[in-house]
């Protein structure tokens, strides 16, 4: 099969966040499997060239339609660590993807709506007839509208998108403007309540709603999110596009990197280890507590690894910190924040905490750390008010290190609890609390730290369940290539 993903990111060249792991952890599976992909990238100036290889052009004239005009545009091509990429480039005034930066520019719509249609230009003009277009969020929403719309009419009939929302709290949505620009027009048809008018703003256009509506299928990061996205606000204004489309609509897990997630060949521990020799692990605990200078003593390791804002419940962590001291554990912190308010409070605490061998907060992000907590701690904390997906829970639980999630989205799909879980007693894998809350976060962290001290053992065999999940991209890739097949059937 030949698939084409168009996306905004791929790790590492150009990641801002889990989306950029995606798209190169789906790529390389299906590749695997002996598909043939290739992946089509704005050509940021900011990206990390250095982790391109053989960057050239391939093609050097492509005009693409805008306003009454056409931009014209060179797209390169160069493999990211054996992903096949190409890289459009604008030439244009506008300066699309010259500034230094991802996203965060008050032209952002603009920016990714030209590069949708560019994206689709190219595959017409090169002659590239994939069987499947797999695109991504709001930035890449207008690629099936534009396809079913204009492209399919003069020369791209049997081409099918599946359409993948990481984030529903941002869906691009703008003016009319954006129907001139990429000559769509007809701004009486695609305002209809059907189509692209956002459920929430009457006189709004939604590209992410335009992606759902028009693509023959589409999904988010994990199944437990796909239901919280139809009947909660997690939807974010969508509940009732994604009700009528419910047919078309599911969830797909995303999958952990083994490669880079492994603790049988990580190069950042100071031994490796697996299920089967699970004692190694307390070297890396000990190597832990040197990096850290924290006390040498019998006591659990609780950690948080991630950002620190509201969307990962920045104040049941700052609770938990407190909590595992008093009840003798230790804690270990790694994350930053892009609030200056969440920065402060929790420079604030460090200083506060500063003198205590117990504790260790690490006020950024350091990725050699982070290897090093997940291996060296015992418990890792994901009291996330809302996660689509999240990773954390399964590298930790790849490093043998128990999950202390919140029930919701991925982290519902891939924690069963120890005590009440749905799984016989064999297969569980950590704790699980349901309310974001004080009393909810104590339950589960009490649970675990207890069981820790009173049934060692019992706490060593849930640590070998959960590095007997597989979290890799075999079984999301799977799930993919069933999609493709299904629409590719229509």
């Amino acid at each position: 099969m030949y698939v084409i993903q168009v996306a905004s990111e791929i790790a590492p060249v150009a990641k801002v966040g889990g989306l950029a792991d995606v798209v190169f952890g789906l790529t390389r599976e299906l590749e695997t499997r002996g598909h043939d992909v290739e992946v089509i990238l704005p050509k940021y100036d900011c990206m990390w060239y250095e982790q391109i290889w053989g960057l050239h052009r391939v093609f050097d004239d492509l005009w693409v339609p805008w306003y009454g005009g056409a931009i014209h545009c060179s797209v390169y091509f160069g493999w990211v660590h054996g992903r096949k990429c190409f890289f459009i480039e604008p030439h244009s005034p506008d300066n699309f993807f010259g500034r230094g930066t991802f996203y965060g520019c008050k032209d952002d719509l603009l920016r990714f709506v030209f590069f949708s249609r560019a994206a689709l230009e190219f595959l017409y003009k090169s002659g590239k007839r994939p069987d499947v277009i797999h695109c991504h969020d709001w930035q890449t929403g207008l690629v099936p509208v534009l396809l079913f719309e204009i492209y399919q009419a003069i020369g791209m009939p049997n081409q099918r998108v599946c359409y993948t929302v990481h984030n529903f709290r941002h869906q691009g949505v703008g003016g009319v403007e954006l129907l001139w620009a990429t000559r769509l027009g007809r701004p009486e048809y695609y305002a209809h309540h059907d189509r692209l008018r956002d459920n929430t703003h009457a006189h709004g256009l939604n590209l992410m709603k335009g992606g759902l509506v028009y693509a023959n299928f589409a999904t988010t990061v994990s199944p437990h999110h796909a239901w919280e996205v139809r009947h909660t606000e997690q939807g974010c204004g969508l509940q009732s596009t994604i009700n009528v489309h419910q047919v078309k609509f599911g969830g797909v897990l995303n999958g952990c990197d083994y490669d880079v997630w492994n603790p049988e060949k990580d190069w950042h521990l100071a031994r490796h280890y697996g299920a089967a020799s699970i004692d190694d692990k307390y070297v890396n605990k000990e190597a832990l507590r040197e990096r850290l200078w924290l006390r040498k003593d019998w006591k659990p390791i609780v950690a948080y690894v991630g950002r620190l804002d509201a969307q990962k419940g920045v104040q049941l962590i700052r609770h938990a910190i407190h909590f595992a001291l008093s009840r003798g554990a230790q804690f270990v912190l790694l994350g930053s924040s892009p609030d200056p308010a969440i920065s402060r409070e929790f420079w604030g605490l460090k200083q506060q905490l500063n003198n205590n061998p117990d504790v260790h907060l690490e006020l950024g992000y350091s990725d050699q750390l982070a290897h090093m907590i997940f291996a060296g701690a015992d418990m890792v904390l994901v009291p996330s008010l809302y996660e689509p997906c999240g990773l954390t829970q399964m590298m930790a639980l790849r490093y043998g290190t128990v999950p202390i999630v919140r029930a919701v989205g991925g982290l519902a799909d891939t924690v069963v609890d120890r005590d009440f879980g749905y799984k016989p007693p064999g297969e569980r894998n950590g704790y699980v609390f349901d309310h974001a809350d004080a009393a909810g976060l104590e339950s589960a962290m009490r649970r675990a730290i207890g069981l820790w001290f009173d049934y060692p053992a019992e706490f060593r065999q849930l640590m070998v369940q959960g590095m007997c999940y597989d979290y890799s991209w075999n079984y999301p890739g799977q799930h993919y290539l069933n999609i493709y097949e299904h629409i590719r059937a229509k």
